[in-house]
């Protein structure tokens, strides 16, 4: 089976096809453009790159994965409409996954993800042997678990310097294939489709005025 994996929660935006099995996950194609104003620029022709490289017509594939979040809201809008979209063009299922899962999946011992929220903040989660044990949550970086036994995540790395975990160099960002591994039985099941709702964790930078202003005259 095919799926088609896309992430839009940080920074980073990803496409990716991967081949899924009893067996695993199989990557055979990626692609990652790390440009935090340019999500719905990059995606679409991303999406085109990786299935021409795993040489997968899109009838082909068989489910579609996407980043939950938290994240941004602009930019995870995008992953989320572009999956929705393609599981609606060519009538397969979507799958939705915490995107932090996919930094902590497969990580050894205990570990703290953490992406950049802005404002100051990061979304971050806690991770044992790749199960999640806290989160996700927002919360200032001064303020994050301190039992754990290294970090990981670009929010890791931003500030590392108020953390009290070491941080590891990699994963930075959610990882395609683990993203597909951890909805892999839905995929090999055959599970319904999923509706994608986006873990905002907070409200929008931007927000409609509730009020007009008053005119001096």
């Amino acid at each position: 089976m095919y799926a088609l994996v896309v992430d839009s929660s940080t920074a980073a935006v990803t496409a990716a096809v991967v081949r899924v099995t009893a067996d695993g996950v199989a990557p055979l194609a990626s692609r990652r453009t790390v440009d935090a104003k340019a999500h719905g620029e990059l995606l679409a022709p991303q999406v085109h790159a990786v299935l021409a490289e795993a040489g997968v017509r899109a009838r082909e594939l068989t489910a579609v994965v996407a980043g939950l979040g938290p994240g941004p809201f602009t930019g995870l809008r995008v992953g989320l409409v572009t999956a929705a979209a393609l599981g609606q063009a060519l009538d397969i299922p979507t799958y939705g996954v915490c995107s932090l899962d996919g930094l902590g999946f497969g990580q050894a011992g205990t570990v703290l993800v953490a992406t950049d929220a802005r404002r100051r903040e990061v979304y971050w989660a806690l991770y044992r042997d790749g199960v999640r044990l806290r989160g996700p949550a927002v919360a200032k970086p001064d303020t994050l678990p301190a039992d754990a036994d290294y970090a990981v995540g670009e929010g890791a790395h931003r500030y590392a310097a108020v953390l009290a975990v070491p941080v590891r160099a990699e994963p930075r960002y959610p990882v395609a294939s683990a993203l597909a591994s951890i909805a892999a039985d839905r995929i090999l099941a055959g599970k319904p489709s999923e509706r994608l709702t986006p873990l905002y964790l907070r409200r929008p930078d931007a927000a409609v005025p509730t009020a007009g202003k008053p005119v001096l005259r």
